[in-house]
């Protein structure tokens, strides 16, 4: 066992940090969504979503 982990070490250490960096994304994500905060990039005119957007200020 450990001459397969020696012989796959690069591999295991980056499919460790993958999962760590797609955990923190996915944590990031959800956080901002109860925050209400959304990834727009602040384009309506172009946007479907942009009677339903919460960025949006109506006069």
């Amino acid at each position: 066992m450990a001459e397969w982990i020696a012989a796959n070490l690069g591999t295991i250490l980056i499919t460790i940090l993958l999962i760590v960096i797609v955990t923190c994304i996915i944590r990031k994500m959800v956080k901002d969504k109860k925050s209400g905060i959304s990834s727009c990039g602040g384009n309506c005119a172009h946007c479907k979503m942009c009677s339903s957007c919460k960025t949006t200020k109506k006069a």
